[in-house]
């Protein structure tokens, strides 16, 4: 399976890297000189060929469109069936624009919709601050107020407190439950998840899968007591957020539409909250989430092996992560390639890939 380099490359990254992300450090070395962990193998075979549309573009809003636009008939049998829309934008910060789904990229899907869908279209979230006040913030009022034709609401899920709950694990490798906004798992919803290029500082990349699984768990509404949240629960260590986020995928992924994924101004370095921008230009769309985020892993110049939860969401059937496996349509992925600076903290990410070594040997 052609997942791209291994850990060796790791080094040549690093020293690229080095004007943001500084000095080449002792556990960077080690790291690069480590063998490659184990391949990773499926649990589930998963052949199916995946279509992946890739475009470029200089108006987001148009680049959206059309990169649905370009995968039109995998689109439209799903959305016939459904009563309504549910765009969910990625707003991991109600304050900072480049960290969030921009205005447009929903005015884009919603030009996208117009002559194809008549019901109403519901923009949901659950920030992890107030999600009306990004909303507010980042201008989806006056997208709302634009398309009253398409009768676009808006929803913070939180304020909705309607959930499913699942099982994951604690970083004790307990069992615990966790609420996920329950509009997520309506099965008359046509879910669109509007993601970003981004660095990340646990799973190396947002993308579209990120975007769901940690958009999905929710916290007490505004003025809510006692306080609690969910989201929480998938931030202890590395491996235990990656397995979890392939947990909730494995309950999520039977509602998902279509993920487009807008690269117009992607964010480097220490995302997903506090990078700086990258004139990229692209947009990647597609119905397997799996294979849109490998080809946009692609596009960052990230190895494909370090990304876990989709490694993990391949195994065990989730969608296409095998590139020989998905037909791109649009730009070639070599010509549109940026090398995107990572986390500062990406050799303690990338830690998920070698041996275990935080419990006792086995016994017995």
């Amino acid at each position: 399976m052609p997942l791209g380099s291994s850990r060796r490359h790791f080094l040549q990254w690093a020293a690229g890297a080095g004007a943001l992300a500084g000095p080449l450090s002792r556990g960077r070395l080690l790291m690069a000189q480590q063998p490659p962990a184990t391949p990773l193998e499926p649990v589930y075979v998963y052949d199916p060929r995946a279509t992946v549309a890739v475009l470029k573009g200089e108006e987001r809003r148009k680049l959206i469109h059309d990169a649905l636009v370009a995968i039109d008939e995998q689109i439209l049998p799903g959305l016939k069936r459904k009563k309504y829309v549910v765009l969910k934008p990625n707003n991991v910060s109600t304050e900072n624009q480049l960290a969030a789904t921009h205005a447009d990229t929903l005015r884009g899907i919603l030009d996208y919709l117009a002559p194809r869908f008549k019901g109403p279209v519901v923009i949901a979230e659950s920030s992890a601050g107030e999600t009306l006040r990004g909303f507010d913030n980042f201008g989806y009022n006056k997208v709302a107020a634009e398309h009253k034709s398409q009768q676009v609401s808006l929803v913070d899920l939180n304020q909705e407190a309607k959930y499913v709950v699942h099982p994951l694990i604690d970083a004790n490798l307990h069992v615990q439950p966790v609420r996920l906004a329950a509009r997520l798992f309506d099965p008359d919803a046509y879910i669109i998840c509007p993601a970003i290029f981004k660095t990340h500082n646990v799973a190396v990349a947002t993308l579209s899968i990120k975007n769901m699984t940690l958009g999905a768990p929710l916290h007490n509404a505004p003025k809510e007591t006692p306080r609690w949240n969910d989201k929480r629960k998938y931030h202890g260590g590395v491996r235990q957020t990656l397995y979890n986020m392939m947990l909730t995928a494995q309950k999520m992924q039977p509602f998902w539409g279509a993920a487009v994924i807008d690269g117009y101004e992607g964010m480097e370095g220490n995302g997903p909250g506090s990078g700086i921008p990258v004139p990229h230009r692209v947009a990647v769309a597609s119905t397997d989430f799996v294979a849109a985020d490998r080809v946009a892993v692609e596009l960052m110049g990230i190895d494909a092996s370090w990304m876990g939860h989709l490694l993990y969401c391949w195994q065990v059937g989730l969608g296409q992560y095998d590139i020989a496996k998905i037909d791109v349509r649009g730009e070639a992925i070599a010509g549109l390639r940026r090398k995107y600076v990572l986390h500062r903290d990406i050799e303690r990410e990338l830690q998920w890939m070698g041996p275990m070594n935080e419990v006792p040997p086995k016994l017995g």
